[in-house]
């Protein structure tokens, strides 16, 4: 039976329908100062907590149910004499639902600009105190921490007249997950100044389960770091298609980092996590076009991002075209009129203005572990690089900054054929440069591309002049590498007596 309750939350969500439900069932409230304030604006009389303690909110609301009549009535155990003695003696009542939503420090925390005092003052200690000590007692007391069992909560209490223990075991699992959650939080916003601290703890909140993973009989969920400024899903609206799967998300995540290298109109198509073509352009549909063209085998069943609107023309095209997933900042009528003919097809509209956090980190894992590493989020410019050889015009230039950009999402060994903004080959995940090389010619050479005066990027320094050899003898006229090879003057005099140019970028952008 659940005879009294105690409710203090931050978030007021459903709380005056789940409190007036409660109330409904016979169910004693008592609330803390904002709640019970919220409450009673609906209509919902609820106990005041300092009517229990006899002592009004302390230090600024800093203290308000840190006190031994609110946390013995919820520790109290229902078959220990002893405990209900104690309770009798000090005329206290025992509560047997507690619902907590904590200060919303991680909102508070990553506002651009937040003073320190600020943040701190957003450090729930009583909530976390008071939630901790319900799913302790969860034999007795049932922990609630989220607005979105609410209802589950009301209907169970409605059909059996309490909580079962599963329910309860459930709630209690729940809340020392919200509890952990909440000081991981808190303690990386504090150790945040530390490159990498002795000891690292993300925390992460399920967003939504997935039909299944890589293949078929992996199981599978999408979850996002609580504290980041935006993820993957962030102020996206699925607007048609199928549900979202493992390996559409996997290629989403390539194919928005790499849209957001440009500012010009762009597009890029991705196949398992890799570009497959590239192309900016004065129009979207130009960029579109370009991007597709680039390999359009390659393009069956694509993964689209595109950084500007979808016109009416360019919907109806992409309506024609086998296409997995498409991301853009909006959509004409039209366009997703002619884009919903086909069910599969998931349309999604990036709401999403805000720019991603340069110091978000990389996670890989490994064997019972975690790689850590600085994100490679930057976006390179031609401060720093040195031209070792041969002449580059600004139109080469161009390309070559542009083919440097893809280059650092495609799998190392990279290497990627651009001319005039669009990709015409790309060669990656290869055991030897060489063999990158190669690839990316024959692709171009096999949808139709003159390398004439192509350029070609390389994420990491070139080994040997084995590769600028058969890129140059294809038509190749400049490369773009980081250089640092012990061979470097062989490869420069490779490239020089072939009357090609080179560029140092002196940084390299492996992605294994």
């Amino acid at each position: 039976m659940i005879r009294r309750a105690l409710l203090s939350a931050w978030d007021k969500t459903g709380l005056a329908e789940f409190a007036g439900g409660l109330q409904e069932l016979g169910v004693d409230l008592v609330a803390s100062g904002g709640t019970a304030e919220h409450l009673a604006e609906h209509g919902i009389e609820a106990t005041p907590v300092e009517e229990l303690t006899e002592i009004p909110e302390m230090l600024g609301g800093r203290v308000k149910t840190l006190h031994p009549r609110i946390h013995a009535a919820i520790l109290a155990r229902r078959d220990h004499p002893d405990d209900l003695a104690a309770l009798d003696e000090h005329g206290i009542e025992p509560f047997d639902l507690v619902c907590v939503g904590f200060y919303p420090f991680t909102q508070i925390a990553a506002r651009h600009g937040v003073t320190e005092a600020d943040a701190v003052e957003m450090i729930d200690v009583g909530g976390p105190s008071m939630l901790r000590a319900a799913a302790k007692n969860f034999a007795h007391v049932a922990p609630v921490c989220s607005p979105d069992r609410y209802p589950e909560i009301l209907e169970e209490l409605r059909e059996l007249g309490g909580l079962s223990s599963d329910t309860r075991r459930r709630l209690a699992a729940e809340a020392f997950a919200t509890t952990a959650a909440y000081e991981t939080a808190i303690a990386s916003w504090f150790m945040g100044r530390e490159a990498f601290p002795e000891r690292f703890i993300p925390s992460f909140a399920k967003v939504a389960d997935l039909s299944y993973g890589e293949n078929p009989h992996q199981r599978a969920a999408y979850y996002a770091e609580e504290g980041a400024r935006r993820h993957l899903l962030s102020r996206v609206d699925q607007v048609h298609g199928k549900q979202l799967s493992f390996n559409n998300l996997n290629d989403l995540s390539a194919a928005r980092r790499l849209v957001g290298e440009f500012q010009l109109p762009a597009a890029v198509v991705v196949k398992h996590a890799n570009p497959a073509g590239v192309a900016v352009a004065r129009s979207i549909e130009d960029a579109f076009h370009r991007a597709h063209d680039a390999d359009p085998v390659s393009a069956y069943g694509m993964v689209l991002a595109l950084n500007r609107p979808v016109s009416a023309e360019l919907g109806v095209e992409l309506a024609d075209r086998f296409i997995e997933v498409v991301i853009a900042p909006g959509y004409d009528d039209e366009a997703l009129a002619a884009l919903r003919k086909k069910p599969v097809t998931r349309i999604l509209l990036d709401r999403e203005r805000r720019r991603g956090d340069l110091g978000e980190r990389d996670y890989k894992r490994v064997i019972g572990g975690l790689l850590v590493q600085d994100g490679d989020r930057e976006i390179d410019d031609r401060s720093g690089m040195e031209l070792v050889c041969g002449a580059a015009s600004e139109a080469v230039w161009g390309d070559l900054l542009f083919a440097w950009r893809v280059c650092k999402h495609a799998a190392s060994n990279a290497i990627v054929l651009a001319k005039e903004l669009q990709t015409i080959g790309i060669g990656g995940g290869q055991t030897s440069r060489v063999d990158s090389v190669r690839l990316a010619v024959e692709k171009a050479r096999e949808h139709g591309h003159d390398l004439t005066g192509a350029v070609l990027a390389s994420d990491a320094f070139i080994p040997f002049a084995d590769g600028p050899e058969l890129a140059l003898q294809a038509g190749v006229a400049a490369i773009i590498q980081p250089g640092g090879a012990k061979r470097d003057e062989e490869v420069v005099a490779a490239v020089e007596a072939a009357g090609g140019a080179m560029v140092f970028t002196h940084r390299r952008h492996f992605r294994h």
